[in-house]
């Protein structure tokens, strides 16, 4: 103990105000042990590589005051609760699971949308023996989401420091990101790294809330930042640091975000993981728009379609109306309807769905299918009312209408197309603007997508107003449906945040080319 103060510039006779862990990772588990003050952790990580120098590589060494290790303030993060119950409806089945004896001291804060929560218990035996039979538990024929969460003391944090709180979606880019969690798991301190399929973003969130600087890296596709962001909107606010900026790591396909904010097309695994460290400390921030899509429905839906576009919202509300956060880009017409298809597909047949060849093969399948198909959406522009910044636009005759926050879409194609003199100023995603174009059809999708062609300028503004009189394919950042009449607005600024979230973007040169080979 004595040598490990001196190495980290302590004062030798506090010795007794701290302590030492020993923490080891054992197939994605996290285990800690507190050291006697005898024990060096040179000499015993020496003993364990002896034994196996992979157990040695997955030994990390902790020191902390004792009057931070606290056992009484232990939380546990529960999940798979039913969504949008009251707090004494959650307080009720809590208990009654698991009896008066291993009652918590409060729960909160509570994610209603999300069906899940934080119990906090003052003595950590109990807390632990609480964890265990909530493990077993299944509510609803749904078993329970249970997590013992880390406690982070700030105070111990060095100043200048900003810790990063790393997000991986393990099934997106085949087993990649696998590979990266047991990486950075061992290069950072594991409490800093969340399985995103073991209770999502918010256990990694509640654990960093106090923390006054921090980044945030997600490993995944779009949909993951989006998600990541998502609970970032609902949690913020409640945190001492509550815009972090976010880097991406970029998995599977698409990833039309990641292009734009110049972390490339997707990981290919050759990447060392700590340069992927590196890089995240030298970028630079900027600033990203973000938009609330808000959904009116004329009647009630009682159709299938009609439901999953208010279950697929961050919010809905009795009155019909769906609230979606937009950060790439709003479809209507032929792109929604193309969207759709390769969704059911895939959700058909997700083990199918792994790489980037098979699925632009996918795609261009779809295409020709619907090609040769007599449903086409010629009569689109007839059936759509668009008012941008209080001005009806004139539609021409096009099948397909995207409104577009970045200029990347598709896996990377530039609908926009290039700068040239005309009426429109130049885009960028932090102008607080969006472009309105539009898509003839099929072939020119793929002219698009190949680069040949550009989509036909319609309108740039920073509020549009939506009439949709017909039932018609609609797909908000990749997320698509079949949406009945209805109204739509399109406003700046996400739902509970002020202003725009900062990102990281990658400064490295070929990272560089490319985005303005996309531009």
């Amino acid at each position: 103990m004595a040598a490990t103060l001196t190495e980290f510039g302590l004062d030798t006779s506090d010795i007794n105000k701290y302590r030492l862990s020993e923490v080891t990772l054992d197939r994605g588990s996290v285990h800690e042990r507190a050291m006697d003050n005898q024990e060096g952790p040179w000499e015993l990580l020496k003993n364990i590589a002896r034994e196996s120098v992979r157990q040695k590589e997955l030994t990390r060494f902790y020191l902390q005051k004792k009057e931070n290790v606290s056992s009484s303030n232990v939380a546990l993060f529960v999940g798979n609760l039913p969504p949008n119950l009251s707090q004494r409806q959650y307080e009720k089945i809590l208990v009654d699971k698991l009896g008066k004896p291993y009652k918590f001291r409060q729960i909160g804060p509570i994610y209603y949308e999300y069906g899940s929560l934080i119990m906090t218990y003052d003595n950590a035996d109990i807390a632990v023996k609480a964890f265990y039979m909530l493990r077993e538990t299944s509510y609803e024929d749904k078993n329970l989401l249970v997590l013992l969460l880390p406690n982070i003391i700030p105070e111990m944090i060095p100043e200048g420091t900003r810790p990063l709180l790393v997000f991986v979606n393990v099934k997106s880019g085949g087993c990649q990101g696998l590979e990266l969690i047991c990486s950075f798991r061992k290069l950072l301190n594991p409490y800093q790294v969340y399985d995103l399929d073991n209770g999502g973003p918010l256990p990694g969130l509640y654990v960093f809330r106090h923390v006054k600087d921090y980044k945030i890296l997600v490993c995944g596709g779009d949909g993951t930042v989006g998600w990541v962001l998502q609970c970032l909107d609902n949690v913020g606010q409640d945190s001492e640091c509550q815009s972090p900026p976010c880097a991406i790591v970029p998995l599977g396909t698409g990833n039309d975000l990641a292009r734009v904010l110049r972390w490339g097309p997707g990981y290919t695994g050759g990447e060392d993981p700590l340069t992927l460290l590196k890089d995240i400390i030298e970028a630079d921030e900027i600033r990203l728009d973000r938009w609330t899509v808000v959904f009116h429905t004329d009647d009630k839906p009682d159709d299938k379609s009609g439901v999953t576009a208010l279950a697929n919202s961050s919010v809905s509300t009795e009155d019909n109306t769906a609230i979606f956060v937009m950060n790439n880009y709003f479809g209507i017409g032929i792109d929604a309807d193309l969207c759709l298809d390769f969704h059911n597909a895939r959700e058909e047949n997700p083990n199918k769905f792994n790489s980037r060849l098979h699925n632009k093969g996918v795609y261009v399948k779809m295409g020709l299918r619907k090609m040769v198909s007599r449903k086409t959406w010629k009569d689109l522009h007839k059936e759509i009312r668009l008012e941008v910044d209080g001005k009806v636009i004139d539609l021409p005759p096009v099948e397909g209408i995207i409104i577009l926050n970045i200029l990347s879409w598709g896996s990377g194609a530039n609908p926009w197309g290039p700068e040239r003199e005309d009426n429109f100023s130049k885009p960028t995603h932090y102008d607080g603007m969006l472009e309105v174009v539009g898509v003839m059809g099929v072939v020119h999708m793929g002219q698009i997508q190949s680069g040949l062609r550009s989509a036909i300028r319609i309108a740039q503004g920073g509020h549009l107003r939506i009439r949709l009189n017909t039932e018609v394919p609609i797909q908000v950042d990749g997320e698509p449906w079949i949406q009945s009449p209805c109204e739509v607005v399109v406003l700046r600024s996400a739902l509970k945040i002020q202003g725009s979230v900062p990102r990281l973007v990658k400064m490295d040169t070929a990272f560089h080319l490319l985005s303005e080979s996309i531009r």
